[in-house]
């Protein structure tokens, strides 16, 4: 295997495992500064004790995940300049401007105050403590803007020219200089995308966490007696505390995909003029079509892992729905992979050098098979979700003392099982962002294509044995990381919020206070 082909599983596996962290801590800063804020404005001394507790539970969660996404983060940036230093030479003078941005103004700002939330619990004035948590959900929110702005520079470079002299690319002042960067069309499609997906993620980790617990306690409670005090503690923590943190989360769920689908619908026709190729692969959409139909499901011949078109078969298709996808209009023309690459050959040269100044035969069609099913499980798994929210919307109806729990552990384990799909669906996406504009690591923009890099141009000379070393630690690494997390993650949501314990003096129940885990 050649350093390149190594280089893109390095910086593949490191970056989706790093995603695993980053949507869940992009979410659940959000929804710990909601839970925090329904505590502070609560009037009943029972409904503030509930939202405090729910803070503080899902807030060390919180922590546990955005200490080890600190860990794998930092590991990202060092690889630009390890294995694709050809990439930082040529495109670092732009890509790195949103990159210093996120680490000295957002980074900063959700880890201080961060820090003074963890450390500020009765220390700190209530208000002042609030707005510590707010600060981290937009530091982090904000953190989020700066990678995208960075990203979509590669997926649509606006905002640079290139040096001649220099061979570099450099920002461009008559085009807006690092301001266009920063507003890259491609980035305000994709930021709100981005965010909801990260929104959803966390939804489903606090709706399945509290439809966990609300069904524990709802059997627990029936087991020992609703008139016994133990069973009396029992329900009030599946009715007080779970059930109302349940239907928070239902409801993240239903703003977060309908976000969701209304971004995505404009993404899709803003790549539809940016990047062709990765639309039309996304459809396995071989020669061009008026009338594009939407393929539900296409198997290829033995050639379906590459580029290949040339076995493809369509086999559930919805008529027109391709072409409206793209334009809102049924009748639209959409170009093929195969007339798209013949385009691309004559724009660009149907050879290409790389750093080691060999000549190679230019292919400019994406893997049909990765970004084809990448895209449906990005969609796919959200059902996931969708079933969830309306099951436990359905499960828990009810308002005041007809406000029902449930014991169902059925609805239980799937809560469970759907913890993980918005995860998939979010790396699934970015893996379909990323490798459907291959074999390009910096896209070229469709007006101005002077500004464009080659993904085997990118890539530093390094002999394949350094990188089959740094990708063999690197995984070795994660793989022990992601043994923690998960340790640390399962063991303090499985643990739950105490309950109230029986004096033995005046065998009366008090409720003991909640040890904020850090």
């Amino acid at each position: 295997m050649e350093a390149l082909d190594l280089a893109r599983w390095q910086f593949g596996i490191t970056t989706v495992y790093h995603f695993i962290f980053v949507p869940l801590t992009i979410g659940m800063s959000l929804l710990v500064a909601i839970l925090q804020t329904l505590a502070h404005r609560a009037k009943d001394v029972e409904r503030r004790d509930a939202w405090t507790r729910l803070t503080k539970f899902f807030g060390a969660l919180l922590i546990i995940n955005f200490g080890i996404g600190i860990a794998t983060g930092i590991v990202q940036e060092f690889q630009f300049g390890m294995n694709w230093s050809e990439y930082a030479r040529y495109v670092g003078d732009v890509f790195g401007a949103p990159l210093a941005l996120e680490g000295l103004a957002a980074f900063f700002l959700e880890s201080v105050f961060l820090g003074l939330w963890i450390f500020g619990w009765d220390r700190l004035p209530a208000r002042i403590h609030l707005a510590c948590i707010w600060a981290v959900a937009i530091g982090t929110t904000l953190s989020a803007y700066f990678i995208i702005a960075a990203n979509s520079f590669m997926q649509h470079p606006v905002g640079a020219m290139l040096n001649e002299q220099t061979g570099r690319a450099e920002l461009d002042p008559s085009q807006g200089s690092l301001w266009a960067v920063l507003t890259n069309i491609t980035t305000l499609a994709a930021f709100p995308h981005v965010i909801a997906g990260a929104w959803l993620v966390a939804a489903a980790f606090l709706t399945g966490v509290c439809a966990w617990h609300m069904v524990r306690h709802h059997n627990t409670a029936r087991e020992k007696g609703l008139e016994t005090p133990e069973g009396a503690a029992h329900d009030r923590q599946a009715r007080v505390i779970f059930r109302p943190a349940l239907r928070l989360g239902v409801v993240a769920m239903f703003v977060s995909g309908l976000i969701l689908a209304v971004t995505g619908d404009l993404q899709a026709q803003i790549m539809f003029q940016q990047q062709p190729m990765k639309m039309a692969s996304a459809e396995a959409l071989c020669e061009t079509e008026t009338g594009a139909a939407f393929s539900v499901l296409t198997v290829g011949g033995p050639d379906a892992f590459a580029q290949d078109c040339s076995n493809v078969t369509h086999l559930i298709e919805i008529p027109y729905l391709t072409s409206f996808l793209a334009t809102h209009t049924f009748d639209a023309e959409l170009q093929g992979v195969d007339d798209l690459n013949a385009q691309y050959k004559e724009q660009f040269g149907d050879t290409v050098t790389d750093i080691h100044g060999q000549q190679h035969e230019a292919d400019y069609r994406p893997n049909l098979f990765v970004t084809y099913w990448s895209f449906r499980l990005m969609i796919g798994l959200a059902a996931f979700s969708a079933i969830l929210a309306f099951w436990a919307l359905w499960i828990t109806r009810g308002r005041g003392e007809n406000a029902r729990t449930s014991g169902s552990r059925l609805f239980a384990w799937f809560a469970v099982l759907s913890i993980p799909m918005p995860f998939f669906a979010n790396s699934a996406g970015w893996v379909f962002t990323e490798m459907g504009r291959q074999p390009w690591v910096v896209v070229p923009n469709p007006d101005d294509p002077t500004v464009r890099l080659m993904t085997m141009q990118g890539v530093s000379a390094h002999p394949p044995w350094m990188v089959v070393t740094s990708l063999v630690v690197f995984t070795l690494l994660y793989g022990a990381l992601a043994v923690v997390w998960f340790h640390l993650m399962r063991t303090h949501a499985l643990r739950g919020i105490p309950l109230p314990r029986r004096d033995e003096e005046t065998d009366e129940l008090d409720t003991p206070a909640l040890t904020f885990g850090y």
